[in-house]
């Protein structure tokens, strides 16, 4: 498969949207205090915090 290689002027910005009080709104459109909240957030995943779930056979 051959490589693709673009210029800054071929490239598109990405739009990141995230929930905020329970609707879902661009990042872009955030003011700073909650941009820096944003950038604030701690990400975890839940399998790395919740034990494994036993399953019991009868």
């Amino acid at each position: 498969m051959e490589k693709v290689i673009l210029t800054d002027e071929e490239r598109q910005p990405c739009e990141v949207w995230t929930r905020v009080m329970g609707y879902f709104r661009p990042l872009n459109h955030f003011n700073k205090g909650k941009q820096s909240e944003y950038q604030e957030r701690v990400w975890f995943r839940e399998d790395k915090i919740c034990p494994k779930k036993q399953v019991h056979v009868a």
